[in-house]
C-alpha cells in the first residue's frame, strides 16, 4: 500500500537550556520546564493548546515525560516517552510531524532532556545482552578491541578506514574540530566556547587514534523543546507565519544489511544515513550540494567527517577535500555545525536533536544574526543513533523567502522576551513562566519547587 498524502507540518516554538557538565546540580525536571516554557513562549501559545506531548530522553525511569509536563498542566492528552540512542530528540521530531501530517494533532509539544553522568557513556543493564553488542563483536573481528571509550573506538575505526581508502590525514580530523570549536564562540548555549589552534587539538591527549579529546564530544546536562504545528493551527494565527518553519523533509530510516559487511565506515551506519538524505532530500525538492547550513551529528570528528560523505556534500571519498579547502565554514561552500556541534556545544542525548532544530530554525527566521548563512532558504540536520537509528530533516521558510538577519532589538520585540534567545542564553519571568500554563488543570504540586530553581539559575 502506497503512503497517505499528508498535510504539511511547521516548527513553530523552539526553546532551550544551556548545556552544561554533569554535575548532578540540576534535575532532568527542571531542563524539561524551561525548555518547554520557552519553546511555549516562542510559539506564543499555552498548554491548552497541546494536543499531545512527547519526551525525549536515554537516561531515567519510566514516565519522566509525564513528570515533566505534568509541570504545565494536567489536561489528560497523550504522552510519549521515546528513547532512540543519539537520535532521541530527532525522533521525537519525526513523531510529532507523522502525527500532525496525519490529522492526530493539531499542536505537538516536544520536549527533550537529559541528565547525565560523568565520563563515557556506559551500559546500566549488564544483566542482559547490549542492543549494540553485534557491532562490538563486528569491531572485536575487524579492529580489535582496545581499552579507550567503545564510541570512540568504533567512530576512530571509521576515520582510519577512511584515511587507508581516500588518503584523509589525521590533521583533516582535527581541522574538523578546530572549526566547530570556533564556531562555538558564537552559540551563547555551547557547554565549551573555547578556540583552539590545530596544534592543541592534535597535542590534546589520544583517545584513539586519529581521535584527541579536543575531537570527541561530552556528557552533559541539558534541555531543548519543540512546538510543532499544523496548517490549520497556523492558519488561524496569520501573524505567527513570519516565524513558522516547514518541515520540508523528513526521514527516519534504520540500517541496512550493509551495517555487517565488515566495513568500519558501514558499521557507523554509512548506507542509511545516505538513504535518510536522499529521501528527505528528495521530498523536500531540493539539491543537498545547495544546502548552506547543516547541523551535523559530530559525537566525533571522525563521524562529522564520514558523515560528509554520506549525506553527499562532498564527491565520494572527497570529505577531507571539502574541509582542507574551508569549504565546511564561514567563507566556504557551507557551512556545518554553526552551533560548534556536539563537539563544543555537548551531547545530552535526548535533547541534542531538537537543540540541532533550533539553530536551524534561529538561523531560518534571521534571528541567529551574529552567525547566519547569507542566502539560507534551506538548512539540513543530520541526528544519528548507533543501534541504530538516523533522521535526515529539510527545514524551510514557510513564506518561501531567504534568510536575512533580524536585529535582535526587533527580536526581543516580537519575542516580548527583552532579548534575543537565539544569540543570548537568558531566561523568562515568573509572569511569563505562568502565562503557558493550563489556565484550568495547572497543579502547584505538579510543579512544586521547579519554578523557583530555574528562575535562580538566571
Amino acid at each position: 500500500m502506497g503512503k497517505r498524502q499528508a498535510g504539511p507540518a511547521y516548527v513553530l516554538g523552539v526553546g532551550m537550556t544551556k548545556f552544561i557538565k554533569p554535575r548532578g546540580k540540576v534535575d532532568y525536571h527542571e531542563l524539561g520546564f524551561e525548555a518547554g516554557v520557552k519553546a511555549m513562549l516562542d510559539a506564543h501559545i499555552t498548554y491548552d493548546d497541546v494536543d499531545q506531548g512527547i519526551a525525549c530522553y536515554v537516561y531515567g525511569d519510566s514516565t519522566c515525560g509525564q513528570r515533566v509536563f505534568y509541570q504545565f498542566g494536567l489536561t489528560k492528552i497523550p504522552i510519549y516517552n521515546v528513547n532512540n540512542n543519539c537520535s532521541t530528540g530527532s525522533t521525537g521530531l519525526a513523531m510529532a510531524r507523522t502525527m500532525v501530517s496525519h490529522g492526530a494533532a493539531d499542536c505537538v509539544l516536544v520536549i527533550g532532556f537529559e541528565k547525565m553522568n560523568p565520563g563515557s557513556l556506559q551500559a546500566y543493564f549488564n544483566d542482559r545482552e547490549n542492543p549494540t553488542g553485534r557491532l562490538g563483536l563486528m569491531m572485536a573481528e575487524t579492529r580489535g578491541i582496545t581499552n579507550a571509550p567503545a564510541a570512540a573506538q568504533m567512530f576512530g575505526n571509521a576515520g582510519r578506514e577512511y584515511m587507508e581508502k581516500y588518503g584523509a590525514k589525521a590533521e583533516d580530523f582535527a581541522e574538523i574540530a578546530r572549526i566547530n570549536h570556533e564556531h562555538s564562540k558564537r552559540n551563547p548555549y555551547s557547554q565549551f566556547q573555547d578556540e583552539y589552534t590545530l596544534e592543541q587539538i592534535l597535542k590534546s591527549p589520544m583517545i584513539h587514534e586519529p581521535l584527541t579529546k579536543l575531537q570527541c564530544c561530552p556528557t552533559s546536562d541539558g534541555g531543548a523543546a519543540a512546538v510543532i504545528v499544523s496548517q490549520a493551527f497556523l492558519d488561524a494565527r496569520p501573524h505567527l507565519k513570519d516565524q513558522a518553519v516547514l518541515i520540508a523533509g523528513q526521514t527516519l530510516a534504520t540500517d541496512a544489511p550493509s551495517i555487517y559487511d565488515r566495513s568500519s565506515i558501514d558499521l557507523m551506519g554509512f548506507e542509511m544515513a545516505r538513504h535518510a538524505c536522499r529521501t528527505a532530500t528528495a521530498e523536500a525538492g531540493v539539491n543537498v550540494k545547495d544546502i548552506k547550513v547543516c547541523e551535523l551529528h559530530d559525537c566525533f570528528s571522525a563521524n562529522e567527517m564520514i558523515t560528509i560523505d554520506a549525506l553527499e556534500l562532498c564527491e565520494p571519498g572527497k570529505a577531507h577535500e571539502m574541509v582542507r579547502r574551508g569549504d565546511i565554514t564561514y567563507g566556504g561552500k557551507m557551512v556545518i555545525n554553526p552551533s560548534g556541534g556536539l563537539i563544543s556545544k555537548g551531547h545530552p542525548l535526548g535533547a541534542t536533536g531538537i537543540a540541532q532544530c533550533a539553530e536551524l530554525v534561529w538561523h531560518l527566521r534571521g534571528w541567529a544574526n551574529n552567525r547566519l548563512v547569507e542566502g539560507t532558504s534551506a538548512a539540513l540536520q543530520h541526528n544519528l543513533g548507533l543501534g541504530g537509528a538516523v533522521v535526515v530533516t529539510v527545514y524551510k521558510r514557510a513564506d518561501g523567502k531567504v534568510a536575512t538577519p533580524v536585529s535582535s532589538e526587533e527580536v526581543a520585540k516580537i519575542t516580548g522576551l527583552g532579548y534575543n534567545p537565539a544569540v543570548e542564553a537568558k531566561g523568562f519571568t515568573a509572569e511569563q513562566a505562568r502565562s503557558v500554563l493550563s489556565k484550568e488543570n495547572s497543579s502547584e504540586w505538579a510543579r512544586a519547587d521547579v519554578q523557583e530553581k530555574v528562575l535562580a539559575r538566571f
